[in-house]
C-alpha cells in the first residue's frame, strides 16, 4: 500500500482560493482572520483530511505546545495524583508536559527551568516550594503555582483554612481529651499554613486542649516512618488512656502513622482518631480507610492548566493584554468521614 501524500498549505490555499500567507495566519494567528474565513479554512481541513505536521509548525512559529511542570517529589501521594490529573488535561487543552522532580534543590531546579526554557515551553506549572515566586515571575513566561507561596505569580490553591476548620471540628465532635496537629514547619505565606490556623482557631474558640507538633517529617518512607514513630512514642507516653484526635498534614503521613499504630497494637486503638489532608488515593486504599479533607485534586489540576492556557492564549494575540496582577483561584475542600474517625468511637 502506497503512503498517502500529506496535504500542504499550498493544497489548502488552492482549495479555498486563499493565499498561502492567509492559510499560515490561520494556524499561527487565527484572530487576525475574520470568523467567516476561519470557518472556511476549518471546513477545508476536514474535506482534505489534513494532518498537521507538528515539527514543521514548531519550526515555523516557535510554539511547541509544551508546558513545563516541576514537582517536589512523587513519594507523597498528593504530588503523584496531582501530576496524574495535570497530564489528563491533554484531552481538553492539547498541551504536552515536560516534568522535572525538584527534590528541594535550588541549584537543580534552576537548571531544570533553563532546560525547559531551552525546549521553548509556552508555560510553567510549579508545585515545588524551593524558588520564590518573585524569581519565577522574572522568567517572563506564563506561570501558575499550586499550593505554594504565590505573591508574584498566578496560583490555584485549596481553601486550606476551611480545611483545617473541617478536620478539627470533626475531631472535636468526638469529645477527644486532646487534639493534636502534626505538620512540618510551615511559613505563614505558604497556603498550607491555613490548615494550622484553622486548627488553632477552632481549638481556641471551643476552649479545647490542643497541641501542635512541628517536625520535619521527611520525603522518603524511611524518614517519615522514623519521624512519626518518634511522635507516636511521645504521644503514648504523654497522654496514656486519653482520647487523642490526630490531624495530620497529609494523607501520606496519616497512612504511615496509621501503619505504625497497626504494627504496634494490631488494630487502630480506640483512643486514637486520625484525620488526614488531600484525599489522595492512599487515604481510600489504606488498611483502614482514613478520614480526610479532600482537596479536589482533579479540580486543582484542571483550574491550574486552564488558568495557564488563558495566559498563553493571550500572549499569542497580536496585541496581548498581560495581567496587571496575579490571579489567585481558591478551591473549596470537602470533608470525607471514614473509618479512622467513624468506626466505633
Amino acid at each position: 500500500m502506497s503512503r498517502k501524500r500529506n496535504v500542504t498549505f499550498d493544497d489548502i490555499a488552492k482549495y479555498t482560493g486563499f493565499s498561502k500567507t492567509t492559510i499560515s495566519r490561520y494556524f499561527n494567528a487565527p484572530d487576525s482572520l475574520t470568523l467567516e474565513n476561519q470557518e472556511t479554512i476549518a471546513k477545508a481541513l476536514v474535506d482534505l483530511d489534513y494532518k498537521e505536521n507538528k515539527v514543521a509548525r514548531i519550526l515555523a512559529n516557535g510554539k511547541t505546545e509544551f508546558i513545563g511542570v516541576i514537582v517536589p517529589n512523587l513519594k507523597n501521594h498528593y504530588y503523584s495524583e496531582m501530576l496524574n490529573q495535570i497530564l489528563q488535561t491533554y484531552e481538553r487543552f492539547g498541551y504536552k508536559f515536560l516534568v522535572f522532580i525538584g527534590n528541594d534543590d535550588e541549584k537543580s531546579e534552576r537548571q531544570y527551568i533553563q532546560e525547559l526554557l531551552a525546549y521553548n515551553i509556552e508555560g510553567l506549572i510549579v508545585l515545588s516550594f524551593t524558588l520564590p515566586s518573585k524569581e519565577l515571575a522574572d522568567l517572563q513566561i506564563p506561570i501558575v503555582t499550586i499550593e505554594r507561596e504565590d505573591k508574584y505569580v498566578c496560583s490555584v490553591n485549596t481553601d486550606n483554612y476551611m480545611g483545617g476548620i473541617q478536620a478539627t471540628s470533626l475531631l472535636a465532635k468526638h469529645n477527644c481529651d486532646i487534639l493534636i496537629h502534626i505538620n512540618s514547619p510551615t511559613a505563614p505565606e505558604i497556603p498550607a499554613y491555613g490548615r494550622i490556623q484553622g486548627f488553632l482557631d477552632i481549638c481556641e474558640a471551643k476552649h479545647l486542649k490542643h497541641r501542635i507538633i512541628y517536625k520535619a517529617l521527611g520525603n522518603t518512607y524511611e524518614q517519615m516512618q522514623k519521624s512519626l514513630s518518634e511522635i507516636l512514642d511521645e504521644l503514648d507516653t504523654a497522654y496514656p488512656n486519653q482520647k487523642k484526635g490526630i490531624f495530620i498534614s497529609s494523607d501520606t503521613h496519616a497512612n504511615v502513622f496509621l501503619n505504625l499504630l497497626m504494627k504496634k497494637y494490631g488494630t487502630l486503638p480506640d483512643d486514637y482518631l486520625i484525620v488526614g489532608f488531600d484525599d489522595s488515593p492512599i487515604s481510600r486504599e489504606a488498611v483502614i480507610p482514613i478520614s480526610t479533607v479532600g482537596q479536589q485534586i482533579d479540580k486543582l489540576a484542571f483550574e491550574a492548566v486552564s488558568l495557564l492556557v488563558e495566559q498563553m492564549n493571550e500572549q499569542k494575540k497580536r496585541k496581548p493584554e498581560p495581567l496587571t496582577e496575579p490571579v489567585h483561584k481558591v478551591i473549596t475542600p470537602i470533608l470525607l468521614r471514614r473509618e479512622t474517625t467513624e468506626k466505633s468511637h
